[in-house]
């Protein structure tokens, strides 16, 4: 099968313009004056060529997207939200396997490639979600590749069966296992990090928990959570979504926590949502902890708001960080790209000879233009194979 010639692009981080070469569905070579061969040659005019975006937390099986608009109906506690979707689930038809697919379609041609979505399981969903999703993104394989996380929204101890669940969705499949505010919501931590570290140990799945809980009580689960992963040696596949009570605590608790996240190689996802504490991505980054980023909830009943762009995201999560810096802004750019990749464990993932030819090109100056200012993406590229390209880049220059 032929290659294809992206000609005259400006790779993020490799220092000035170059050729990238692609066959196989991989980098083959990235440099100036490189020839095509019988590759398709596609023009770039000096673009910004990106890694695939990687959307680390989302909630697929939830989403309305693309369907009639439904005005918000629940209450503002976590509980409201959880409540009013078990309600309206069914009445609204989810999981939609209509809904999913736009949305996907959407993520695609904005340029991501790899998605993780946190699936729910419980005894009144039991596999449904997990099911529909796993369909939908087979259909669309060769746009985007979809990771599930199999989700106890409602709790594991409060609901029972929901760890026996847990494990028949890993048995299908499913990439990682999750848990939701082990206090808060559960009641007993040590008991909840039991079934979901026993889990990931026996399946040889990752782990991504969902951590609401504030101040204090969060910052000790936190602590709990890095312990349980170095004595499990699951160092790198370890997600820890949200972290409120991080981005809420003094400066010596963060700094004390990023010393023991990076220690025990364990991600923070933050989808940067409307008021709630961010955790201090220039802190722990500079301490060595990956930091990775997602939308969350895309125009469910959890959330009207949403628009599955993750360059969206990235300029939210640098907004709300008061990132003003070029390298600071970039930080979220990383967080929707590397760190993203990092948390999937996506291996061989980047702009280098051999990496996946998972690509994004798009009309900017900078990286952290890119972010601020949120061009259209011109051409979108996975596994060697273009799935996107606008008007700008429509015709091959030649062979």
């Amino acid at each position: 099968m032929p290659g294809l010639l992206l000609r005259d692009g400006r790779p993020w981080n490799t220092g000035g313009p170059a050729d990238l070469l692609v066959s196989g569905g991989v980098i083959a070579e990235v440099g100036p004056g490189i020839a095509p061969g019988d590759a398709e040659v596609v023009e770039l005019g000096g673009r910004l060529v990106l890694p695939g975006l990687v959307e680390a937390h989302c909630h697929l099986d939830k989403t309305l997207y693309g369907g009639p608009w439904r005005p918000h109906s629940a209450g503002p506690a976590l509980a409201d939200r959880i409540a009013d979707e078990r309600l309206r689930r069914a009445e609204l038809g989810l999981p939609d396997p209509a809904r999913v697919s736009a949305l996907l379609e959407t993520m695609a041609a904005a340029g991501t490639t790899h998605v993780r979505t946190h699936t729910d399981v419980h005894s009144g969903t039991g596999l449904t979600g997990v099911e529909v999703v796993r369909d939908t993104a087979a259909r669309l394989a060769g746009r985007i590749t979809v990771e599930q996380v199999a989700f106890p929204q409602s709790g594991i101890l409060t609901n029972p069966g929901t760890a026996a669940l847990l494990e028949e969705a890993i048995k299908l499949g499913l990439d990682a296992v999750g848990g939701i505010d082990p206090a808060g919501l559960d009641r007993d931590p040590v008991r909840h990090l039991d079934v979901v570290f026993g889990l990931a140990e026996r399946h040889g799945v990752r782990i991504d928990l969902h951590l609401h809980d504030p101040g204090s009580l969060g910052v000790f689960e936190l602590e709990l959570i890095i312990e349980r992963t170095r004595a499990a040696g699951l160092a790198g596949r370890v997600t820890v979504s949200h972290a409120y009570a991080l981005g809420e605590a003094d400066a010596a608790t963060q700094d004390r926590l990023a010393a023991g996240l990076a220690e025990a190689g364990i991600t923070i996802t933050t989808a940067a949502v409307f008021d709630f504490p961010v955790p201090p991505v220039k802190k722990l980054r500079a301490a060595g902890v990956n930091v990775a980023c997602g939308h969350d909830d895309i125009r469910d009943l959890w959330s009207p708001y949403g628009s599955g762009d993750l360059l969206d995201r990235a300029m939210h999560l640098a907004y709300r960080s008061t990132f003003r810096r070029d390298e600071d802004i970039e930080l979220a750019l990383e967080a929707v790209t590397y760190g993203g990749a990092s948390a999937l464990g996506l291996a061989g993932y980047g702009l280098t000879e051999g990496a996946p030819a998972d690509l994004v090109v798009l009309d900017a100056e900078t990286p952290a233009h890119a972010v601020v200012t949120r061009p259209p993406r011109d051409l979108v590229v996975k596994a060697g194979h273009i799935v996107h390209r606008s008007g700008a880049l429509s015709v091959p220059a030649g062979r």
